[in-house]
């Protein structure tokens, strides 16, 4: 079994990439991720149902509504909704799930395993590792 780093750094390497939760509120995390990408100039989607332009992306409404294959998900919402989330990540082709601290519950890890997902969470914070530049 991979160990939490390993499976990091595989997520690390390439995307495409959804966040789950991306906001246009700048202060809040959904956003401060989305922008993290965006700084390492990868490939992301916004995915929120109820926002339209995100730091000059469409959001779409659910995973299963993005243009493209997203091979990881970063997802900012209540453990609640976070266990929904892995399902659709799974039924939308994604490899990764990556929890965000307060995304996460042991049964939404329970769920993504189940369903053959590389599972990050209860660890550390996209933006530490991808060294956000807070603006």
């Amino acid at each position: 079994m991979a160990s939490v780093d390993d499976v990091i750094q595989d997520y690390m390497t390439g995307g495409p990439y959804a966040v789950v939760g991306a906001t246009s509120n700048r202060d809040k995390y959904g956003n401060m991720v989305l922008r993290a990408y965006q700084q390492l100039g990868h490939e992301v989607y916004p995915v929120n149902p109820r926002a339209g332009i995100i730091e000059g992306l469409k959001a779409y409404p659910d995973l299963a509504s993005l243009p493209v294959k997203v091979r990881g998900v970063s997802i900012i919402t209540p453990p609640s909704i976070t266990e929904r989330v892995v399902e659709e990540a799974a039924a939308a082709g994604a490899q990764f799930v990556w929890m965000q601290p307060g995304a996460e519950s042991e049964k939404a890890v329970r769920t993504a395993e189940s369903l053959g997902l590389k599972v990050i969470a209860n660890g550390p914070c996209y933006l530490v590792l991808a060294r956000f530049h807070w603006e």
